[in-house]
């Protein structure tokens, strides 16, 4: 009866060590994907390359995946509030902005402080672009998931606190980064850019503030012909501006080379609270703008070297908001490698 006896509690504790074994295969947190059908009513005209179908092909793509979805949340968001667009733009500017979509006469115009498409659509969709991202942060900052990606338009980084340009109205990642700071209190923040594009609005909007500490990598000469390494920030700032410029023709090598000797450095003494991406991916190789050859693969290691910054020193907590990438498979196919880092298959696999 004892040899019996002990059978089982030994066949118990085996059955209960198997189930643990299968429960620490699982992943860890979902992550929430920011989206709204209403993005595509950005209206920017025929053959111009900020198009719905940039977020329509992905979208797909991931609603359907079979490994990944059961690891997706799609939340639901309104658009921005004038308070929270005012925590960077200017009074001025968003007037402006709401004057000239509203008072539209034509289908499409050019917004009058750049090179900016406007439709009648565009102050909803840049509302509920800003709006993805202070969203994406209430769900990472309330444990409902690790990290968060915001799939929208119009893109943001090239936005001033008074100017939109380059296909951007709102800056929806300074926007993302002041909401992190004024209704959470973290008081270091991360942001990262690898768009083949300089976010020039991003940096000028926090030039002189040592609580962001902006990483640029990007195409030069580009457009906006900005982005030196010779900026770093100035005044308080002075030191958290740190910007890698590449030649037209630049890989994966180059970019992941930036990341390891720049960046990762430059954290072990920012070690910041919260990492916000911008992410474009205009700089992967065969972008309709962009002249970098960056490939899927290159994304997913930063996307690693990033995840790690993120362990160490921000509880797994990063938000990415996509900028520019104008072939819509290349968006898909980087955001399915980067998603895979941020749910942890590699770890389960």
């Amino acid at each position: 009866m004892r040899a019996i006896v002990i059978g089982l509690v030994c066949l118990a504790i085996s059955l209960n060590a198997q189930n643990l074994m299968a429960n620490s295969k699982e992943i860890k947190s979902k992550v929430a994907i920011l989206y709204s059908e209403k993005f595509l009513l950005h209206d920017t005209g025929p053959d111009h390359p900020e198009r719905p179908e940039r977020l329509t092909s992905t979208v797909n793509f991931l609603k359907n995946h079979p490994l990944l979805s059961p690891y997706l949340t799609w939340p639901k968001f309104k658009p921005a509030t004038f308070d929270i667009l005012n925590l960077v733009h200017t009074k001025e500017y968003i007037k402006l902005v709401e004057h000239e979509i509203n008072t539209l006469k034509n289908t499409t115009a050019y917004l009058s402080t750049g090179d900016t498409v406007i439709s009648k659509h565009t102050l909803e969709a840049a509302s509920l672009a800003v709006s993805a991202g202070t969203s994406g942060i209430d769900e990472i900052m309330t444990g409902k998931v690790s990290s968060a990606f915001a799939l929208v338009r119009p893109p943001g980084h090239h936005a001033t606190a008074s100017h939109g340009m380059g296909f951007c109205v709102f800056n929806n990642i300074a926007i993302a980064t002041r909401y992190l700071q004024k209704f959470y209190g973290l008081e270091r923040i991360l942001i990262v850019d690898f768009d083949v594009h300089h976010g020039n609005g991003t940096q000028d909007i926090f030039y002189e503030d040592d609580s962001v500490f902006y990483f640029s990598v990007h195409q030069h000469p580009f457009y906006p012909g900005t982005g030196r390494p010779t900026e770093k920030g100035s005044g308080p700032g002075k030191g958290y501006t740190l910007n890698v410029d590449l030649p037209a023709g630049s890989g994966d090598e180059a970019l992941i080379n930036s990341v390891k000797a720049y960046l990762e450095p430059a954290m072990q003494k920012f070690k910041p609270e919260f990492i916000l991406v911008s992410a474009g991916f205009d700089a992967h190789q065969g972008d309709l703008l962009g002249q970098l050859n960056y490939t899927k693969k290159g994304y997913k290691q930063v996307a690693k070297i990033l995840h790690h910054i993120a362990d160490l020193y921000a509880s797994n907590r990063t938000l990415y908001m996509l900028e520019g990438g104008y072939t819509p498979d290349n968006i898909t196919q980087s955001v399915n490698e980067i998603l895979n880092v941020l749910v942890e298959f590699d770890k389960i696999n």
